[in-house]
């Protein structure tokens, strides 16, 4: 055992019971980080109380304090890492759309109209005024995803599917830009990046020299976890945004599991298992997946969305 006396060095004590005995009849009070290295229920209830408190702020702080910091982050630091973003995107994983262009100014329209349906009780940041615009681009399967400040991408293999599964067409790419218009007005990605750099400071904060393996793993956690509520208030935001513009979201269910059920057949395929001709028009199975667009692998449990979706009603929502 190892006493601290200041300015004048350390003790080291070989006989911690008659120390203890010893400072006890002189009624000496010890601190609290002597009577964690002699005491292993204190030292316990110590380690149990700082990850306690290390899981609420990851649990409940982060969050909070992410999206008090994201009300102050401008919008033209959004747009700069967009674009930025998009030079990446342009430059590696997609190419310039296909899609003709009568067919893109035809969405357009219908996007623009989402937009301008956009009232104070579909603002989640008060005053914040993104520049919405939709984008088309190919190279890549059925996706749609949003960027900081308003930016948009379908790929035109996700308009496409949609003319080619019954029962889809327009409203259903107009349910999945919905979803995508929530994830702008909610931040989402703003948030995550906000919320990352949150976790990563408290917890040097809480921990002093964090390495980089449990930097890496807590930024990893934070954006599995908080993506799924984001999906959920995505789904909410575009059931109270086609609501308004009258506009079914049957459609947008159905090309989810559509797609969805193409991509399971395509991975039997790969997989060498034989697959009849007649598989895609099979019903959907909650069995355990593993797809491969990136629409479908951030947005999880495909089957329970869609049937939320087709019930006008996602959890949670308020």
């Amino acid at each position: 055992m190892a006493v601290d006396l200041g300015a004048h060095g350390s003790l080291q004590i070989d006989d911690v019971a008659g120390w203890q005995a010893a400072l006890g009849q002189v009624s000496h009070r010890t601190s609290l980080a002597e009577r964690m290295q002699t005491r292993l229920p204190v030292l316990l209830a110590v380690l149990l109380l700082a990850g306690a408190s290390v899981w609420a702020f990851y649990r409940w702080g982060t969050p909070w304090a992410a999206t008090q910091v994201t009300r102050h982050v401008p919008l033209s630091w959004e747009l700069a890492l967009t674009e930025q973003a998009m030079a990446q995107i342009d430059g590696s994983y997609v190419k310039p759309s296909k899609l003709a262009p009568e067919r893109q100014a035809e969405l357009r329209a219908g996007f623009d109209r989402l937009v301008g349906l956009i009232g104070p009780e579909l603002q989640r940041y008060p005053g914040y005024r993104p520049r919405y615009r939709l984008e088309f681009r190919s190279g890549m399967g059925p996706n749609a995803f949003a960027l900081p400040g308003g930016t948009i991408v379908m790929t035109d293999a996700m308009v496409e599917q949609a003319r080619l599964i019954p029962n889809t067409g327009e409203p259903a790419l107009l349910g999945v830009l919905a979803h995508e218009i929530g994830h702008v007005a909610h931040r989402h990605t703003t948030r995550m990046v906000v919320e990352q750099g949150v976790l990563n400071i408290g917890l040097g904060l809480a921990l002093g020299d964090v390495s980089t393996l449990v930097s890496s793993g807590a930024s990893l956690l934070t954006g599995l976890a908080y993506r799924r509520n984001h999906e959920t208030e995505s789904d909410c935001y575009a059931i109270a945004m086609m609501a308004k513009a009258g506009l079914p979201t049957t459609p947008m269910a159905d090309l989810l599991l559509g797609i969805e059920r193409q991509m399971e057949v395509e991975l039997r395929g790969k997989a060498g298992a034989a697959s009849a001709p007649t598989d895609a028009a099979k019903p959907a199975e909650p069995a355990a997946r593993q797809p491969q667009a990136d629409w479908f692998s951030t947005h999880p449990d495909t089957v329970g969305r869609a049937q939320r979706l087709k019930a006008g009603q996602a959890p949670d929502c308020g």
